[in-house]
């Protein structure tokens, strides 16, 4: 199987768990690897931790895809944080995931990889934090998936994490979203080299996965952002709308970087997310979070509506809500990442400081 070596980072750690891990929907991991980075130094008091939760295609190089984040006085300074982030259980970028050998078979796990939730990945981050001897988390902050991912900290871990700062996410995946990756996975089964998922590296079903990538780059972005970018200009190299060669590129940027089990597996991970399944009604569980949480809403999003931030903020008792005003639809939390980063500093730096301060 491809090993994605060439884009993982060279600095990037592993941790290997010595015990096996049961996903909550069924199944069994015999054992479970870890690719993660740090950044900073953990102080004395093990306080100072921020951890960074990543999105779908994202990794553990946090410092590559939120580049602009990491600065002196910024969301993510090294002099003053240890900032963490982990890949996801499920991935393809040194995490355990469909690509990994399973230790029982001597074979990748391919489609048999089990189903895998954002509560599967958050106690898999505990796991990495408890053998870094860490049980404080200042912040932790991600959008998307990554959003996900902070929401669940807040109640998997309230004894951990102190503050939360999601972007772009709802407490539950609406149909909207499931529909949405649902197209995206037919997409890649309906590619001639699927072959149910046991396809061979040198032979990956690219065309759907492309596809699966450029439908979702349409919900990533906006209306406005497309007309005033592409409008109706045409390539004079190849006679394609501007709009069409943006998304082939796209789509195969992606295939070159990206497994197609391993997005079946996170898209699946994402459609399972219900902050109160098994918890009680929906919203009573949202009034029960009692974790200082800055919400990040971006008014151009069609994939992740203001509304459902506003009905966290609503009901979430300790929380407040900013508006990312920007054009560029979901993605803007990865395109303005200058005014993204001074709010999470000033939360970090504010409200959240102010609730539990510093022992």
């Amino acid at each position: 199987m491809r090993a994605y070596s060439d884009i993982i980072s060279t600095k990037t750690h592993y941790f290997d768990t010595i015990e096996s891990y049961a996903p909550e929907l069924g199944g069994l991991l015999p054992s479970v690897r870890v690719a993660y980075r740090t950044w900073g130094k953990l102080n004395s008091r093990k306080d100072n931790v921020v951890l960074i939760c990543h999105a779908l295609t994202g990794s553990a190089d946090a410092d590559a895809w939120w580049e602009g984040m990491f600065s002196t006085g910024g969301a993510f300074d090294e002099n003053t944080d240890f900032i963490i982030c982990s890949n996801v259980l499920g991935s393809c970028y040194g995490t355990t995931g469909p690509l990994s050998k399973n230790p029982l078979t001597g074979k990748h796990y391919g489609p048999d990889f089990p189903i895998v939730t954002i509560r599967d990945m958050v106690h898999v981050q505990r796991r990495l934090l408890s053998h870094l001897g860490i049980d404080r988390v200042k912040l932790a902050v991600g959008a998307s998936l990554g959003g996900m991912q902070v929401l669940e900290w807040g109640y998997l871990y309230p004894e951990v994490v102190q503050a939360l700062m999601p972007m772009g996410a709802s407490g539950r995946h609406s149909a909207w979203c499931i529909g949405q990756s649902e197209a995206q996975r037919q997409a890649i089964y309906a590619d001639r080299d699927w072959n149910d998922g046991w396809y061979l590296q040198s032979h990956p079903p690219a065309r759907g996965l492309g596809a699966a990538r450029m439908m979702a780059m349409c919900s990533y972005r906006s209306f406005e952002n497309f007309q005033s970018r592409f409008g109706r200009e045409v390539q004079s190299s190849t006679g394609t709308f501007k709009a069409e060669s943006y998304l082939h590129h796209q789509g195969k940027k992606l295939v070159k970087r990206f497994d197609a089990n391993t997005y079946i597996t996170l898209t699946k991970a994402m459609d399972t997310h219900d902050l109160g399944r098994g918890r009680g009604e929906y919203y009573d569980v949202l009034q029960a979070l009692q974790i200082p949480i800055e919400i990040l809403s971006i008014n151009s999003d069609i994939l992740y509506p203001k509304e459902e931030q506003e009905e966290l903020a609503q009901y979430m008792p300790h929380s407040s809500i900013l508006y990312l005003d920007e054009p560029y639809g979901h993605d803007s939390f990865l395109i303005d990442v200058q005014t993204v980063s001074r709010m999470v500093r000033e939360f970090l730096d504010g409200r959240a400081l102010q609730a539990y301060p510093a022992a």
